[in-house]
């Protein structure tokens, strides 16, 4: 069983357990070499309409062959040369007789590698933003709906000045928005290597075409319009900068601290039982106690986008030893290091959108925490009430004080309830405004304009922003679980031992 002869070796989690097939496939060998054979082609294509002796044969007989690689060809060849490149236009001009004169005519290896890369980067961010999108369009929904719903405000995780919230999802979305700017940002930066030779100077295919440097720009230009970019880099060394890499990888770390800020306040508001991931019906949250509902996705969102933000270290360290026109320590470092924050990101997103379908607001949880902290909190209406009743604004702040540390006292050292507001409502000097105290404690006098920056906030930032995605929305991790993962582990069932329809 072929499942079971996998399970002798080291399978990265992140593609037999977590990664999307979109995005496993982006960094696969199939794309990656798929891709090289469609880049020889199209400089094939640009130098025959350049007038090089490439004939239509060749092409065609190329063309035909893109898909069909012999694998183990390859890995043989490699074996035998030491060199990947090499192998493979060896495999492929073995089934093209024919063109196997002109496959890779004028290249270097950083021909087919690096721009290869660089699809693989444009398209990774391709999968990436619909399912941020997602994200936000479930958050958008969930702050819309609770704005209003008053709730313990925190700063030092100590409570603080009511908020409410649909407010606290705002801060999230507002990381959340930041980062689709800047995916979309590091996307659309990015410029294909193109047709740029051994060091970057296109010497070789200077003298393929006599020293007519017009036909080599127009070749580079050719190429990299045949493989979707706009712009090409001007000057390359052997490889593109690799500056590119950190800026492509800070930005998913950027995503990855987003996220794990966001699941942190999930995981803390789990423990004060205000908010719940969602819970499948027979979800195990615990071996040894039943009772337990833990936050497992949150955690793992936590766990993996620490992964994320910890990869960013490589492309730094990568790009500062890149000597002169290049060495090779780069390359088997962003051979784990390029995919891995890919597939990290595309996980994260894929978790954190089955939470933010599914979270679960306990507001009578809520509304008690406010109440144990809410007299305290009022005081100041309390004295101004008493001030506009013709009291005295430091006799009635003294009085407050003392009642609010006895109250205390109950809290901290007897483990009571805040019986503030009764202590209040027995103090005979409280009299004139007994009549006001509900008022005066009302929870939504005190949330500010919470609710009205939600709403405008919605409106002007973030639904204009999604309108680009608006054709992806409807996609639910439920239906994408069924259809892609589930299969996927089909063959691999028996020896996981975390169930099958949780793993996400």
């Amino acid at each position: 069983m072929a499942g079971a002869e996998e399970m002798n070796k080291y399978r990265s989690p992140l593609v037999s357990r977590y990664a999307s097939k979109e995005m496993s496939y982006n960094f696969s060998d199939k794309k990656k070499f798929t891709t090289w054979r469609k880049l020889w082609i199209y400089l094939a294509i640009a130098e025959k309409a350049l007038g090089l002796p490439i004939t239509d044969a060749q092409i065609a007989e190329m063309e035909s062959h893109a898909e069909d690689i012999d694998f183990a060809m390859a890995a043989e060849e490699e074996r035998k040369l030491r060199h990947d490149v090499m192998a493979h236009v060896h495999t492929f001009a073995h089934c093209c007789p024919t063109a196997a004169p002109i496959i890779h005519l004028g290249a270097t290896s950083c021909y087919v590698g690096d721009n290869t890369d660089l699809i693989a980067l444009r398209d990774g961010f391709n999968i990436l933003l619909p399912k941020l999108a997602r994200v936000i369009d479930r958050l958008a929904n969930f702050a819309e709906e609770f704005a209003d719903l008053p709730t313990l405000g925190f700063t030092h995780f100590q409570p603080a000045q009511l908020t409410t919230v649909g407010k606290r999802a705002c801060l999230w979305l507002q990381d959340l928005v930041m980062d689709v700017r800047n995916l979309e940002r590091a996307r659309d930066d990015l410029r294909f290597r193109g047709v740029k030779g051994t060091t970057g100077t296109q010497a070789s295919f200077l003298q393929l075409f006599q020293g007519d440097h017009d036909k080599v720009e127009e070749l580079d230009k050719m190429v990299t319009e045949m493989a979707g970019f706009k712009k090409a880099y001007l000057v390359t060394g052997q490889t593109y900068s690799r500056k590119v890499d950190i800026d492509c990888m800070s930005t998913l770390a950027g995503l990855g601290a987003s996220v794990h800020k966001i699941c942190t306040d999930i995981r803390l508001l789990a423990n004060l039982k205000e908010i719940e991931e969602p819970f499948e019906k027979e979800q195990i949250g615990s071996s040894a106690m039943p009772y337990k509902r833990n936050p497992m996705r949150a955690e793992r969102c936590c766990s993996l986008a620490r992964h994320l933000i910890a990869l960013m270290a490589d492309p730094l360290q990568t790009a500062s030893v890149q000597w002169l026109e290049r060495t090779l320590d780069d390359s088997a470092n962003r051979r784990i290091s390029l995919p891995e924050s890919f597939l990290t990101a595309d996980i994260i997103l894929s978790t954190l959108q089955n939470i933010t379908e599914g979270l679960v607001v306990y507001p009578k949880v809520i509304e008690r925490h406010i109440r144990h902290e809410l007299p305290f909190m009022a005081t100041e209406n309390i004295i101004m009430a008493i001030v506009k009743a013709g009291g005295n604004r430091q006799e009635c702040h003294e009085k407050i004080r003392v009642l609010s540390q006895e109250a205390a006292a109950v809290v901290k050292q007897e483990g009571g309830d805040n019986d503030l507001l009764a202590r209040i409502q027995r103090d005979p000097y409280f009299a004139p405004i007994l009549g006001q105290l509900d008022a005066l404690l009302d929870p939504k006098t005190f949330i500010g304009r919470a609710p009205q920056q939600v709403k405008k906030f919605l409106a002007e930032e973030v639904r204009p922003l999604l309108e680009p995605y608006k054709a992806n929305m409807d996609v639910k991790v439920a239906k994408f679980l069924a259809e892609e993962v589930r299969p996927l582990l089909e063959p691999y069932e028996a020896n996981l031992d975390v169930k099958v329809e949780l793993v996400v």
